[in-house]
């Protein structure tokens, strides 16, 4: 059993930079691969990045690559993401999730039930 919570949400600027973290707890954590998504009102939750349980492989969304960071601290058990350049787009609830296979391919890490356990999310509003 692992357990998910996410933090560091809130309100931004268009432009500016939020970084959330999420915590892990459980048995191996640092074994799992993990991804952030993002939910809008009225709309599926989707991709936003991922990172394998070694933070050698990552996969971004297109809609994020170049302003989103994703990265993980092992032996803090914290898995981040850097959000930077923000725009009112991507305004959304952010959850991470944990995946517990060994597979690490795109198909996989940016399919909502791909992944074991889940956040309870965090806020994101960016203003224009």
């Amino acid at each position: 059993q692992v357990q998910l919570v996410e933090s560091g949400g809130g309100l931004v600027q268009a432009g500016g930079s939020l970084r959330l973290s999420c915590a892990a707890s459980g048995r191996r954590t640092s074994t799992y691969n993990m991804g952030w998504f993002r939910q809008a009102p009225g709309k599926e939750r989707e991709f936003v990045a991922a990172i394998n349980f070694s933070g050698g492989s990552i996969y971004y969304a297109d809609s994020v690559k170049g302003r989103f960071t994703i990265s993980r601290d092992n032996t803090k058990n914290t898995v981040y993401l850097q959000m930077n350049s923000l725009k009112p787009e991507d305004t959304a609830v952010y959850y991470c999730a944990a995946d517990g296979s060994v597979l690490f391919t795109i198909v996989k890490v940016t399919t909502v039930s791909e992944y074991d356990y889940w956040g309870q999310g965090t806020q994101v509003t960016v203003s224009s």
